[in-house]
């Protein structure tokens, strides 16, 4: 796949060593892509340098949108932000942190697009999974940017690799209108009305470990879930578009988890 920046080929090139389609028994390539996408809270963003032609690599803060693009607050006055503002194409990392050899861990390379915008939806996500930024958003020259996918490669670990693409990782959202426009109602609701079901979403389903745990997002495939700095993801049995059935799929799960030992 190609990028829109003059000049520019395809958004990786090939490594001539075929990747198997069907990652095999054990490993879904795809779900493990999909969760480091909407729960790593941090990544290592290379840019590039408009004058050295050098890749400059930084430490950001990553949010998603609603379709699982990745978004990003950034200063004015840091590099990164200059860089792209010349040439918005970029790479950004999200690996899985744990004990071990951090090689043996998931990582997820993603390049793309970074654009600067100015939604309010993209500010509010950003906001609910990395509240402390709220210092941030008031000072003139932070703002928003949305990378806009254009190829992936997976890293599973050891022995783990499978050719996926942004189509795998990325969530549908047409003919989600209806749920998209509820959705700071659907997270206040939740929060403020079922914490004790948000809890066994996070411990029960998710298998994360426990606390108080609140939605910070929701999406046709799932719902975003925070605890301080950690993150979780509670995936949907089934997409949903309407804050009806989601209503309905969310009492069938908390049900679930409340059997679920």
């Amino acid at each position: 796949m190609s990028i829109d920046s003059p000049g520019a080929g395809p958004a990786i090139t090939s490594s001539a060593i075929e990747l198997p389609v069907d990652s095999g028994a054990g490993f879904d390539a795809a779900g493990t892509a999909k969760t480091l996408l909407r729960t790593t809270r941090a990544g290592a963003l290379a840019t590039n340098d408009p004058k050295s032609g050098f890749p400059l690599t930084t430490l950001v803060n990553v949010a998603t949108d609603v379709d699982g693009a990745p978004l990003l607050l950034l200063s004015g006055l840091s590099l990164h932000t200059r860089n792209l503002a010349a040439d918005g194409r970029a790479s950004l990392l999200l690996a899985e942190a744990g004990k071990g050899d951090p090689l043996a861990h998931p990582r997820l390379s993603l390049v793309g697009m970074v654009r600067r915008i100015d939604d309010a939806r993209a500010r509010r996500r950003f906001l609910a999974k990395h509240p402390k930024s709220q210092l941030y958003v008031q000072l003139p020259d932070f703002t928003f940017w949305r990378m806009e996918l254009a190829a992936i490669h997976l890293n599973g670990g050891f022995g783990r690799a499978a050719a996926i693409g942004p189509a795998d990782v990325l969530t549908d959202i047409a003919g989600a209108g209806a749920l998209i426009e509820a959705e700071p109602d659907i997270v206040a609701h939740l929060n403020d009305d079922h914490a004790e079901a948000v809890r066994l979403y996070a411990t029960r389903l998710a298998g994360a470990p426990d606390g108080r745990w609140s939605v910070t997002g929701c999406d046709p495939d799932g719902l975003d879930l925070a605890c301080g700095d950690r993150t979780a993801r509670v995936v949907f049995p089934q997409r949903v578009t309407a804050p009806g059935p989601l209503q309905l799929l969310l009492k069938t799960l908390a049900t679930d988890a409340r059997n679920t030992p």
